[in-house]
């Protein structure tokens, strides 16, 4: 009898898990959908959570996220994140202060499975902010595997007086 109850309660947590669990395939289905997926997850006003489980989901496991920009003393300097990395570096500030990236141009290089993406984008504390507090490059690389898109790396870079986005990397 207690074996029989204990293999209840276990189908019943596992059911109630697996049914919890959400489909996110459709984000890797297009390129379209995993930068809209991006874009969309790390983005959110003041107080709301972000899903990190679909965040995840668009990378490859060996996924890197590099963030580049001048240091105090005028030197370029990096970080090597892995997309976890990011999650905790990040996550709680983007939560903190609201966070919006926005896609404003994309120029696309593909070969096989093989994609390059440039995407420059702007940052909003709030969707009702008129003017962005930064904008910038996301480099990313990305790789088609068994029908679907994954994010190899992400390597970006903000706009500065010194360094002002290319008009190619703008809408016309």
């Amino acid at each position: 009898m207690k074996q029989s109850f204990l293999f209840i309660c276990v189908s019943f947590l596992f059911s109630f898990h697996t049914n919890a669990q959400k489909d996110y395939s459709q984000d890797l289905s297009s390129v379209d959908n995993i930068i809209e997926a991006l874009y969309g997850v790390i983005s959110g006003d003041k107080g709301v959570e972000r899903d990190w489980n679909r965040f995840r989901n668009l990378f490859i496991p060996e996924a890197q996220l590099v963030p580049s920009s001048k240091n105090k003393e005028g030197n370029l300097g990096y970080r090597i994140m892995s997309p976890d990395g990011y999650i905790n570096s990040s996550g709680h500030f983007l939560v903190e202060n609201g966070f919006h990236e926005v896609e404003i141009h994309r120029v696309v290089e593909q070969y096989g499975s093989l994609l390059h993406l440039w995407s420059t984008y702007e940052s909003y504390h709030q969707k009702s902010d008129k003017k962005p507090f930064a904008r910038g490059i996301n480099s990313i690389q990305m790789i088609k595997k068994e029908g679907q898109w994954k994010i190899v790396q992400i390597y970006w870079l903000g706009e500065s007086e010194e360094n002002v986005l290319p008009q190619k990397y703008l809408p016309e």
